[in-house]
């Protein structure tokens, strides 16, 4: 008896180590016909590659372009519905790293359908690799190689000559996500905030700690940034461009004595999609004076 939980223990963890080492391969489905999307910047990627016509249901994160608001709705990335899901009778689902929850994964998993989650890395060549992974397992890397190389590589190169002389400037920048209260939501490290302020070459004064975190108007005044950044999209209840700039804890830093804001579409900036490789351009070039 002892012998038999040990092979079905030892079994049962060889299964599950194998299955989620499978959903994150880049290697080509059988069928990719009827795409379930959960995440918006691989939305954006289907739209960019030019096989949207595959897409029967998107999560709510996938707003961009316009026409992602006629597909049925999924819920959220990270809080699906196996049952929502599969009742849609996808051959293929793509997924943001944070797609969820676990054991929506597992029920997605014990079927027929072709489950892949999409690795995730913030900077310009994570975007890449996931655009080329997404080109892959959908069978047009022929396509995604012609469209990476005029599309996308003349930006990335641009972007990154542009970042090497900000670096050397030490240019202090500071993103805010939301507002709690009187308390600007900002980026640490190992956030999609922080990955956007390293693709445009500029210091996070707030890579002391990881995540989203409330910092006081104490610490901003003293870090001083001389650009801050806004999402535009309200990401929070309380996060209306607005609030923040006109905010007085701002009028007493270089960027806000300069009108130094710096706003794009939080998506654009944060969803790390194509956009961001374009919105990334715009604000290390705003931000190289």
């Amino acid at each position: 008896m002892k012998d038999f939980l040990k092979y079905f223990t030892i079994t049962f963890v060889l299964f599950f180590s194998t299955a989620s080492a499978q959903i994150k391969d880049c290697s080509t489905v059988d069928d990719a016909s009827r795409i379930i999307i959960a995440g918006g910047s691989i939305t954006e990627i289907i739209y960019f590659i030019g096989v949207e016509d595959n897409i029967i249901g998107l999560d709510v994160t996938s707003v961009y372009p316009e026409q992602t608001k006629e597909f049925p709705s999924i819920g959220y990335v990270r809080n699906l519905s196996a049952e929502g899901v599969l009742s849609m009778n996808p051959s293929l689902v793509l997924g943001e790293d944070d797609m969820g929850p676990p054991a929506v994964i597992k029920q997605i998993m014990k079927t027929s359908v072709d489950l892949r989650i999409i690795p995730e890395q913030h900077n310009a060549d994570g975007i890449i690799k996931k655009i080329n992974c997404i080109g892959k397992i959908i069978n047009q890397e022929e396509l995604v190689s012609k469209t990476i190389k005029k599309k996308i590589m003349p930006t990335v190169k641009q972007l990154k000559k542009i970042s090497a002389k900000n670096t050397k400037k030490d240019i202090k920048v500071m993103l805010i996500l939301s507002m709690q209260g009187t308390s600007p939501i900002v980026a640490g490290k190992e956030t999609s905030g922080h990955g956007f302020i390293e693709m445009i070459g500029a210091r996070n004064i707030f890579d002391s700690f990881k995540g989203w975190k409330a910092v006081t108007a104490e610490a901003i005044i003293e870090m001083n940034p001389d650009y801050i950044l806004i999402p535009s999209r309200d990401m929070h209840k309380n996060s209306k461009v607005a609030t923040i700039t006109e905010h007085p804890i701002f009028a007493k830093t270089t960027a806000g004595k300069n009108k130094n804001f710096v706003i794009d579409d939080g998506m654009a900036m944060l969803g790390f999609g194509t956009r961001t490789i374009f919105s990334a351009y715009d604000a290390a070039k705003a931000i190289n004076k």
